[in-house]
């Protein structure tokens, strides 16, 4: 009896400790791993995200950045970390939704080994022309490269990178055919497509804006649920005729596998109140980037489609992970 009584005492207390252990979360500063260099738009987001959340936390938010290996390093470096909520991920799409069909030995699976917390934000693709191109709409440039197969050349930032993919969807859903050319980054695109080498890209606002505003590049739609502060006579692909098509890159929240729940809805809670705040949706907005917060059953399924989205599309175009 006094065995069993000391035992009940025992597991009275080490419920109340694990209540007041997550109650009395986080007690120092959070990790929150990048997996770009500084100065790209994921460490942008990330540096706004994490001085909004660590005043509500209470705690400082240190932005780590592991950059290498088209992000999946940080990402390899939280999925082996200790999930008590100190280690974080903001991760961009390519390391969740892209790298599954692109590297052949994957380090983690991005839906078993990554607990979504919130999508942060979107940045979404607009497509864009050379001034050369005879369409001044969305549906004529799909007539005009239905109408000259083969003929049109599209630039990406590279083999497999998410504008490269991009452009393989919108030939899938629109049925046209064009040449992909690969450059080493957007910059080098954008100059040759300004040159009239290749005729479309998708890009983001930030790289394109200025070139459309000054006549160099057209601007037929925006990948994104509303316009663009910055662009609003540019219609998106839904208002242009073509709901189907989505495209561009997210940012988002993650976690390690198993960190308490009590822990990802603390976190979820402060980030959505933070991309809520009209002092961050400015700054994001500012810099092309739209506020998305979710809750983590929502990004769960987001992410979900992400991954089936772009299997579903290298199994169509016979993209070949290498």
């Amino acid at each position: 009896m006094r065995r069993r009584t000391f035992l009940l005492a025992s597991a009275t207390v080490g419920a109340q400790s694990g209540t007041w252990a997550q109650a009395a979360w986080p007690t120092r500063s959070v990790r929150m791993l990048i997996g770009y260099p500084p100065g790209g738009s994921t460490d942008v987001a990330g540096r706004l995200l994490a001085d909004q959340l660590g005043r509500r936390l209470g705690q400082g938010v240190v932005v780590d950045n592991r950059a290498g290996a088209g992000g999946t390093l940080a990402a390899s470096a939280v999925v082996r970390a200790d999930p008590d909520g100190y280690t974080l991920l903001l991760a961009a799409s390519p390391e969740v939704s892209i790298a599954p069909i692109t590297m052949k030995a994957m380090p983690y699976d991005p839906v078993r080994d990554l607990q979504p917390i919130t999508l942060v934000g979107q940045v979404p693709f607009l497509l864009v022309v050379n001034p050369a191109v005879p369409a001044n709409s969305l549906q004529e440039f799909i007539a005009y490269a239905k109408a000259h197969p083969g003929k049109l050349n599209y630039s990406s930032f590279g083999n497999n990178t998410s504008n490269h993919l991009a452009g393989e969807l919108f030939k899938v859903i629109t049925g046209t055919s064009s040449v992909h050319v690969p450059y080493k980054g957007s910059g080098p695109s954008i100059v040759d497509l300004i040159a009239g080498q290749v005729q479309y890209t998708f890009d983001t606002p930030p790289a394109v804006l200025e070139q459309v505003r000054a006549g160099r590049l057209r601007a037929l739609a925006v990948a994104g649920r509303q316009r663009l502060p910055g662009a609003p006579d540019v219609p998106t692909f839904a208002e242009a005729g073509l709901p189907a098509f989505s495209g561009g890159t997210w940012f988002g929240l993650f976690a390690p596998a198993k960190t308490p729940r009590a822990v990802i809805e603390r976190v979820n809670a402060d980030t959505v109140a933070a991309l809520n705040s009209p002092e961050l949706a400015k700054a994001f907005n500012d810099k092309g980037i739209v506020p998305s917060p979710q809750t983590p059953d929502e990004f769960g399924r987001f992410v979900q489609g992400e991954v089936s989205k772009w299997k579903d599309l290298a199994g169509k175009v016979g993209i070949v992970a290498e």
